[in-house]
């Protein structure tokens, strides 16, 4: 495999780059919640459903990820549960709190939606050796880190 040519060294120059594919991906994901009749929200709300597995997560929790209050989320999960991608019950520990869980079926309508895009993700890693594919991933991993922090310290729900 030839090694790619890389562009820059210039941080400032990786920022204009991760702006760029931050806002395409913005566009593209409204795209994918549009043709799942979901809104943005709706679909990080079940981005973040789908992520927990089987392990069903509170409806505190996800407003807390999403950043909306626990009144939006109610309305979220009114559409989700409408759209048949997640179930709602009282935690049976604290009857206060709701557990939400996916759908089985609903996993499968997202990857539907979202199998072209990443096969052609997968051959854009195709590219990369392990190492700098695992390079790409910790820089990943850690600048959600950094987002998640600045988005804790920063902004308020």
């Amino acid at each position: 495999m030839e090694a790619p040519q890389w562009r820059s060294d210039v941080p400032s120059d990786t920022i204009r780059a991760l702006g760029d594919l931050v806002a395409t991906s913005i566009v593209g994901q409204q795209e994918f919640a549009r043709s799942l009749g979901l809104s943005m929200m709706d679909l990080i709300c079940l981005a973040h459903v789908l992520a927990a597995g089987d392990s069903p997560v509170t409806a505190g929790d996800l407003a807390a990820r999403a950043h909306v209050t626990t009144g939006a989320v109610t309305g979220i999960l009114n559409r989700l549960e409408r759209g048949g991608f997640v179930t709602r019950e009282p935690d049976p520990a604290d009857r206060r709190r709701v557990l939400v869980a996916a759908v089985p079926a609903a996993a499968d309508r997202v990857r539907t939606v979202y199998g072209p895009y990443y096969a052609r993700l997968t051959e854009l890693f195709a590219q990369y050796t392990p190492a700098e594919i695992s390079l790409v991933t910790d820089w990943f991993t850690r600048a959600a880190a950094v987002t998640r922090t600045y988005l804790e310290e920063a902004c308020e729900t």
